[in-house]
């Protein structure tokens, strides 16, 4: 069968795509076929593909044409076309075998397509021939631009980078087939970004061909763009954006903005006082911009700079107090230099940069400063009133310099005169005090609110004025039996001077005991002595007290003496030496006794006075609180009166209305005689209840108590009430609540109360006649 491949015009060449013939082994070759099937020798297909060009702009196009070998042109064989887009891609003429693309077709969705092709006998509906396939591969065009997948680009570079420094590679990519001509072969060129930078044309890369100055300008955007069939004529192309930062690089030193600063700072302003800022600027970002301040040429050491990490500022500081009296201004050189500066940029900071800085010194109104911090001076005392003690001197340290005045703030045996003299204006004594801390206040004539002061310290040196004396009082005492030669008191002294050396004494008697005295005296040569018996035997009754005078002498310059009396008792003594009797000593002494034992006796005899007075007073209390219902019934029973009225005749003194609202009697208190006393309260328990021992017994012990209470109220205006009982026909004794009945009431034993209840007795007396 012949086969071809017509084309149309394409790009105005007619071509004619000849289908591939079967080789001289498929033509001659003798199929073995399977048994009681017709052996022939089969010519066969003679197609193997067909090629078809992509976007065919017509609806239907040829594509080529199937003819068996075996059709004669009778019109009875039928071409059928099977596989994946028969019918509806593909289609062919059953009669002629022409197949046709029913649509345009894209080789990028699908570049090939396998179908079957059959030729059927339509007079017997069998097939002619067996299946054969072919492939259908569709042919690429120039159809596709070149496209960057990655875009938008973005690199970054250091600046100042050389030439052929390399920034970033970009890539595009062609959809057409690279096996078909030049149609994916892309050729990269830079619309955007000469002259500092270039693109390889094969590769994408792109590479800095001038250097570039972060600081002029720190981005540029680049344009790039690919080519395909190598840039030729009828070429489709694509472009990318590519932003390429620059980095910094420390190539720039900081800079101060102004060449000169004027700074000022107060005299009185203390250490660490910001005086004043310097400002440099670097062009450069981030570190490389950071900087360090520092002072040359300031041989003072009076000021410092600190670098402000934030603003980068230089913050003049005052690192010592400066006087304007010393020192008005201070000219200092300031430089500031990069922290970070990498090695291969060190050409850029050979010098760094400096600036100049005055700093002008303000005068202030100082108080007047003292000479010297303090004072000392020395003085001998005993020195009269007035005597010099030495000079304390004080200026203005301002230019003015005020005259000065002086005055003592803490002492007052002192004086100082204007010139800054100071002197005694009392006695001194090294023994009362050694030591005077004075303060001396210097005040300016011209401004008294500048004020200062200094210590003074004055020590009062000793001289000699006291003479030694004994070192404590000394009770001696001698036995009758003395031995001669016995020692009977040791003795010590003791001077209130002070001496430069250690104190030295000496002992003697006086010149007459030591001619007379029954006693002698031996220096122990240590400050101490020992006074010894001259005889044998002293008499308590003839010489009972012996008085010695010692002569005691010091070491001082000059020496002083003092006269001391020691007073000697002859005592009688045991046989062990201890005193029994002594002459002019007390009782207690010579009984032994010492002074605690008589502490103790004291302090005893007050606890015992103290516990008897406790005593007393508990028995008072417990008496005045053994019916505590006592007390309360005389709140509400007592009838008080203070004046005197004018006697019997008076009858306003009396509330008649109240002595007569008692349905109960008052109790008697007359104290004239024991036999009225029985009677009345006979009366009363009659009006109480019955006729009972026990409240007799009661009433009486009650009456008595009253008659011997000196803290008891008046007796003629208490009513005392006893307990009721059980069962007792007198109902309430209390005179509150009570009612006035008809019942006759009987006042005859006011009669027995004596002369005092008389005038009550006939007001009673009366007021029940007329009731009756």
């Amino acid at each position: 069968m012949d086969c071809g491949i017509f084309l149309p015009f394409m790009l105005g060449i007619p071509l004619l795509w000849p289908c591939l013939k079967a080789t001289e082994k498929y033509k001659t070759e003798k199929v073995k076929q399977p048994a009681g099937y017709h052996l022939r020798v089969k010519r066969g297909w003679v197609w193997n593909q067909f090629f078809v060009p992509e976007e065919m702009n017509t609806t239907r196009h040829l594509i080529g044409r199937l003819r068996s070998d075996l059709d004669n042109g009778n019109n009875s064989f039928q071409y059928r076309l099977l596989g994946a887009g028969a019918g509806s891609i593909f289609d062919i003429d059953d009669s002629t075998g022409d197949i046709y693309a029913n649509q345009r077709l894209d080789r990028e969705e699908q570049s090939l397509y396998i179908l079957r092709a059959q030729v059927i006998d339509s007079t017997t509906g069998r097939a002619v021939e067996p299946e054969s396939e072919f492939v259908i591969r569709v042919s690429d065009i120039n159809d596709n631009e070149p496209k960057f997948l990655d875009e938008p680009y973005e690199a970054m570079v250091p600046e100042m980078s050389p030439e052929g420094t390399f920034v970033t590679q970009v890539t595009a990519s062609d959809a057409d087939d690279p096996a078909s001509g030049n149609n994916a072969r892309l050729l990269y060129s830079l619309l955007q970004g000469q002259p500092y930078f270039s693109v390889e044309p094969t590769t994408g890369i792109i590479r800095i061909s001038s250097k570039m100055d972060r600081e002029l300008q720190d981005e540029y955007w680049l344009i790039i763009q690919a080519k395909d069939m190598i840039g030729q004529h009828g070429a489709l192309s694509g472009t990318a954006s590519v932003l390429i930062k620059l980095s910094d690089i420390n190539d720039n030193k900081p800079i101060f903005k102004d060449s000169f600063y004027r700074l000022t700072v107060s005299e009185s302003a203390p250490t660490g006082t910001t005086i004043g800022k310097i400002t440099a600027y670097d062009n450069d970002i981030g570190e490389n911009a950071e900087m360090d301040y520092f002072i040359e040429d300031d041989d003072s050491l009076t000021f410092d700079i600190i670098t402000n990490n934030e603003t980068q500022e230089g913050i003049v500081i005052l690192k010592k107090e400066v006087d304007f009296e010393q020192q008005s201004h201070y000219n200092i050189r300031a430089k500031v230099r990069n922290h970070h500066v990498e090695e291969n940029l060190r050409n850029y900071h050979m010098e760094a940069s400096s600036t100049f800085i005055r700093v002008q010194v303000e005068d202030l109104d100082e108080p007047p400063v003292f000479l010297f911090p303090y004072y000392a001076f020395k003085v001998f005392e005993g020195n009269p009133n007035g005597s010099f003690i030495g000079i304390v001197s004080a200026i203005d340290p301002d230019q003015k310099k005020s005259p000065i005045r002086y005055s003592i703030t803490k002492g007052k045996v002192f004086s100082v005169y204007d010139d800054g003299t100071i002197i005694n204006t009392g006695e001194l004594d090294r023994e009362i005090s050694a030591w005077y801390n004075l303060s001396v206040t210097a005040t300016e004539r011209d401004n008294v609110q500048q004020i200062s002061s200094v210590p003074v310290y004055v020590q009062v040196l000793n001289i000699n004025d006291h003479a030694p004396e004994f070192l404590q009082y000394y009770e001696t005492y001698v036995c009758e039996n003395a031995e001669y030669g016995q020692i009977i008191q040791t003795i010590s002294a003791m001077d209130r001077d002070e001496s430069v050396e250690d104190h030295h004494f000496y002992f003697n008697l006086s010149v007459e005991d030591t001619s007379n005295s029954s006693f002698t005296i031996t220096d122990n040569q240590n400050d101490t002595a020992v006074i010894l018996t001259n005889r044998t035997g002293f008499s308590l009754q003839e010489d009972p007290v012996f008085y010695i005078t010692i002569l005691i002498a010091d070491n001082g310059i000059p020496p002083l003496t003092s006269t001391n009396t020691l007073t000697i008792y002859v005592c009688d003594c045991d046989d062990n030496g201890s005193a029994q009797t002594c002459s002019n000593k007390n009782l207690i002494l010579s009984m032994g006794f010492g002074i605690e034992i008589i502490i103790a006796i004291l302090i005893c005899i007050v606890l015992i006075i103290g516990f008897i007075f406790l005593m007393l007073a508990l028995k008072q209390r417990r008496k005045q609180t053994l019916f505590p219902e006592k007390s309360e019934e005389f709140r509400a029973n007592i009838f008080r009166y203070d004046d005197e009225g004018g006697g019997e005749e008076d009858t306003e003194a009396f509330d008649i209305v109240e002595l007569r609202h008692s349905a109960t009697k008052r109790e008697g208190k007359a104290r004239k005689t024991t036999s009225s006393e029985i009677r009345s309260l006979y009366r009363q328990s009659l009006q109480v209840g019955p006729d009972s021992a026990v409240f007799r017994k009661f009433i009486l012990e009650k009456l008595e108590e009253a008659n011997t209470d000196p803290c008891a109220p008046p007796f003629d205006s208490l009513q005392t009430y006893a307990f009721e009982g059980t069962g007792s026909l007198a109902s309430s004794l209390s005179s509150l609540n009570s009612e006035v009945t008809e019942q006759d009431e009987i006042f005859d034993y006011l009669n027995d109360l004596g002369p005092r209840f008389k005038r009550l007795a006939y007001i009673f007396g009366s007021s029940v006649q007329s009731n009756k």
